[in-house]
């Protein structure tokens, strides 16, 4: 095993310092700072994680229809199962913060989209939170894409007021929302009031509806919710990209290459190689379902559903929604936050955002030293940093004008469909699967699908690009 660097333990043990002292300078503040450093430290290890596994949708997707190599998909697979089994146990005793989302055909439609944008920049949107913290340039710019966008688009009017139908203007019209929030002028504004919130939501165990709490979560959620369609999943993967190099494997070994237990131990095998990403998926699991369990602890300790309404106790209003609440989730979750970021920098700069429903009723904008998920994905690309630095994996590397323009293209597409699925290959994909939300699947499905599509046209663009520099050479 290489040696690691002095330099790196040292700047490892900076960052460990500093998120240190940063919880406990904090904590003699106040005490209900604690609330911000339990997401602090989920942070970290969610980096720590993601960057030991080196834990990535895009890289899942595209290594396996572009080259067939499965190893991440089936790890992602059965860390989504692990994470059931952890959340499982917090929803039957009642500590959940989740809540499912509304399904329907624009979870695919979003899926799709973002699948899509992921594959162009190269990493989804926590694999680029933990590769920034490897110093990956192009992966910083995809984040700042991802973020830029989604703040726009949810407070975009004007022309694209033109692309809702009537019937959700009528339909946003209806709701009755506070009068500071306009949601007859903004696309995005009538898409939620007018179309995703008149989508049901449920889960797995409200559907079969046992009545043992621990029944409902362990049959409903995660037996049928997520074994089951994830198992079917890595069955696809193994007949169409693992089978027939195993089996010429087995008869080149002169081993037996056909039977039911040959199938069967080839499907291990299978699932056994992806150790490592299995791991990290093993302490993704755990960690998220602990996170739930906390923080629903932390709002029971002081009496509160959401950190807004702890913010006047420390000495800060703004940037509170409406309802009197910031984005604060519970549990694992990327995108959000990062909006947030840049919609309170563009709301310093004059730009009045707190009228659209995303930022004004749900959101808010607090300041990012106050925002609970800011701390958690600070802390990721912390944890990342001090993991990338152990491993002598950490480098800082400037994006090449191309990756550049993939990274604000596929940033951007990431961004739209994020803000359309409510979430992204976390909240709107692993989380919502692992928590037996219908709507999980849908975005999953869609994401793979834009994945697929988004490989085909590297492979086109690539070999485009190929045969262009071979004809210049040839002149």
């Amino acid at each position: 095993m290489e040696e690691v660097p002095k330099k790196n333990r040292m700047w490892a043990f900076i960052i460990i310092g500093f998120f240190s002292l940063v919880s406990i300078f904090t904590f003699t503040l106040s005490e209900y700072y604690i609330y911000l450093s339990a997401y602090l430290w989920f942070g970290f290890v969610y980096g720590v994680c993601l960057q030991y596994g080196r834990f990535c949708f895009s890289s899942a997707f595209r290594d396996l229809f572009a080259v067939g190599v499965p190893r991440m998909a089936v790890g992602i697979m059965i860390a989504m199962i692990l994470f059931g089994f952890v959340s499982a146990f917090v929803t039957a005793t009642g500590m959940s913060t989740f809540h499912a989302a509304p399904y329907g055909i624009h979870a695919v439609i979003a899926g799709f989209i973002f699948g899509i944008g992921m594959v162009l920049t190269g990493g989804c949107a926590s694999g680029s939170l933990y590769k920034s913290g490897e110093g990956n340039g192009v992966a910083m710019l995809v984040i700042l894409s991802i973020s830029v966008t989604q703040a726009i688009f949810v407070d975009i009017g004007g022309w694209f007021n033109n692309l809702a139908p009537q019937s959700w203007h009528d339909s946003a019209a209806a709701k009755g929302l506070p009068l500071a929030i306009n949601a007859t002028d903004g696309w995005m504004d009538m898409y939620l009031a007018g179309y995703v919130w008149n989508q049901p939501t449920t889960t797995y165990a409200e559907v079969l509806k046992f009545t043992n709490p621990f029944l409902s979560a362990y049959i409903s959620n995660v037996l049928v919710g997520i074994v089951a369609p994830a198992a079917l999943v890595l069955l696809w993967v193994y007949l169409v990209w693992v089978r027939r190099s195993y089996l010429k494997k087995q008869a080149r070994d002169g081993k037996p290459s056909n039977g039911f237990l040959v199938e069967l131990q080839g499907y291990w095998g299978m699932i056994a190689a992806s150790k490592r990403t299995a791991i990290a998926g093993l302490g993704l699991g755990i960690a998220a379902g602990l996170h739930m369990f906390v923080m629903k602890g932390l709002q029971i300790k002081f009496g509160v559903q959401n950190f807004g309404e702890l913010m006047p106790k420390i000495g800060s209003t703004f940037g509170i929604s409406i309802k009197g609440t910031v984005f604060d989730p519970g549990y694992w979750y990327v995108t959000t936050q990062e909006a947030q970021w840049v919609g309170w920098v563009f709301n310093k700069l004059g730009w009045e955002n707190m009228d659209n429903i995303y930022f004004g009723l749900n959101n808010g904008i607090p300041n990012p030293l106050l925002n609970p998920a800011d701390w958690m994905s600070v802390a990721l690309i912390g944890g990342a940093a001090v993991m990338a630095l152990l491993h002598n994996e950490f480098k800082w590397k400037a994006p090449t004008r191309e990756l550049a323009m993939w990274a604000i293209i596929g940033g951007a597409l990431m961004g739209i469909g994020s803000r359309l699925g409510l979430g992204c290959n976390v909240g709107a994909f692993f989380v919502r699967v692992s928590q037996g939300d219908l709507s999980g699947w849908m975005f999953g499905v869609g994401m793979i699908a834009g994945a697929y599509l988004g490989v085909k046209f590297f492979n086109w663009y690539t070999e485009r690009k190929m045969a262009k520099e071979v004809a210049m050479c040839e002149l």
